[in-house]
């Protein structure tokens, strides 16, 4: 089978070679994408006469159908053909005749992959910017059920203070948020058109790249022929921007590992996201968050292998960047499964309140606030945090909370304590006195939730 660029050899290619160079086990995915583009270049072609019109209307005609082929199932990919595009190409032209052979007319395999790649990399960020509209809205629907719940917030994975549970969570909403907005920025930097600066110093032919940008509904087009058909920054970026959110991903699923032990026992996770044990029958083990917490680290290969692939190439095209789409893929496919899943499985966990009220008691939950009631009497916070120290210390060697302290207690510590120090110490105080803009008071998540609201019908 004659290859596109078969003119100039005479040899047979090694069949080591064709196994090592076809790339149509992984490419033809990108089918859809090649034939759209495909259509809006021979339509351009007939257009400016630089092909017949009747010529153009067949390869449209002939592309349309090779594209129901496809979708049906009913298209045979062959490795001989090396990749996507040449296998939608020669089926073409045994479809059409001599007119086939007119389409690749003005434009390079070069160009045309980077064209190919760029609308579908479009394709998958608006899809997951709606993965992660809807795993935001799964915590917000959460977190409006928990704007009451106290439990022990950490640093150092130490109690450090109480947080209502919808801040904590909503501390995840503000990441994937982030996270939407850098996936909504690279769009704007993918959504440029390659095509037309065919294997690399354009095209003497006079073809109408705005009228090409403008049926595929790209923004703009390639400024410089050169760096449009060597360039991958943007599937960098898409992967960068893949691996920070499974990182966020990753972070919630260590969370809810934590939270499903015995030790803890602050959630636990529906039947239907966990797995049992092939030897132990009271197993119910976390393995949908587990495995979310290690595709995290697949996900973060696929940018390292982009990175490492592009960092010798110089320009143009390198072969080298047939590499490029398997990471790509598999970034986008592991994240376009994990956001669902990890939506559904939070959707359907229990928290324990009463195990996290318990736990807000213990680890000294109280100190920072003994030091704030001490500066709010006059004391300077650095002799006050001294006092609280002490008298933590205190309470350790004496098997105490700080709230179980008596006033005499207290008093020996520091005369300015007085009776209100007791309410002062309660949860729901200490939760209720951290009402600035950002801060776990229930009036402050209230208006978070409220605003989380408002910026994703903004988005939507």
């Amino acid at each position: 089978m004659a290859k596109q660029w078969g003119g100039r050899f005479v040899g047979k290619t090694d069949e080591l070679v064709e196994r090592l160079g076809e790339s149509v086990s992984f490419d033809q995915r990108l089918a859809p994408w090649d034939i759209r583009a495909s259509i809006a270049h021979a339509r351009m072609l007939g257009k400016q006469g630089i092909i017949p019109k009747a010529d153009s209307k067949k390869i449209i005609a002939g592309l349309n159908g090779i594209a129901k082929d496809i979708e049906n199932g009913r298209f045979k990919f062959e490795a001989k053909l090396e990749d996507v595009h040449s296998n939608i190409e020669t089926a073409l032209i045994r479809r059409i005749g001599d007119a086939g052979k007119r389409l690749h007319t003005a434009r390079s395999r070069n160009d045309q992959i980077a064209t190919d790649v760029r609308l579908w990399a479009r394709d998958q960020i608006d899809a997951i910017d709606e993965l992660l509209s809807n795993l935001q809205h799964t915590f917000l629907t959460v977190a409006e059920k928990h704007v009451t719940t106290i439990l022990p917030g950490c640093t150092h994975l130490q109690h450090a203070q109480p947080v209502l549970l919808a801040h904590h969570l909503l501390a995840y909403f503000e990441m994937f948020h982030r996270d939407r907005i850098r996936f909504i920025q690279l769009r704007s930097r993918v959504n440029i058109m390659p095509l037309g600066s065919a294997a690399m110093a354009g095209t003497p032919h006079n073809i109408d790249r705005f009228a090409v940008a403008d049926e595929l509904k790209f923004d703009a087009i390639s400024a410089n022929s050169m760096d449009a058909v060597s360039d991958r920054d943007y599937l960098i970026e898409f992967c960068s921007c893949a691996a920070i959110t499974m990182m966020h991903l990753s972070r919630f699923c260590e969370e809810l590992i934590i939270w499903s032990t015995p030790e803890f026992g602050f959630a636990e996770i529906a039947d239907a996201y966990t797995t049992g044990s092939s030897i132990m029958p009271q197993k119910k083990n976390p393995d949908v968050a587990e495995l979310v917490r290690g595709k995290a680290g697949r996900v973060y290969g696929d940018l390292l292998a982009l990175l490492t692939l592009m960092k010798g190439l110089p320009l143009t095209y390198n072969r080298d960047m047939q590499e490029d789409k398997e990471p790509a893929f598999d970034a986008s496919d592991t994240m376009q499964l994990c956001l669902p899943v990890v939506a559904r499985m939070l959707s359907t966990i229990r928290f324990n309140e009463h195990a996290m009220r318990e736990a807000a008691r213990e680890g000294f939950l109280e100190a920072t606030d003994v030091a704030d009631y001490l500066v709010d009497k006059g004391v300077p916070f650095r002799e006050a945090h001294g006092i609280a120290g002490k008298m933590v210390l205190h309470c350790i060697k004496h098997g105490k909370r700080l709230p179980e302290l008596s006033l005499e207690e207290f008093n020996s510590f520091c005369p300015r304590f007085e009776r209100d120090i007791f309410g002062f110490l309660k949860p729901e105080t200490m939760v209720r006195r951290r009402d600035q803009v950002g801060g776990t008071a229930p009036r402050q998540v209230k208006a978070a939730i409220k605003r989380a609201r408002e910026i994703l019908k903004s988005l939507s």
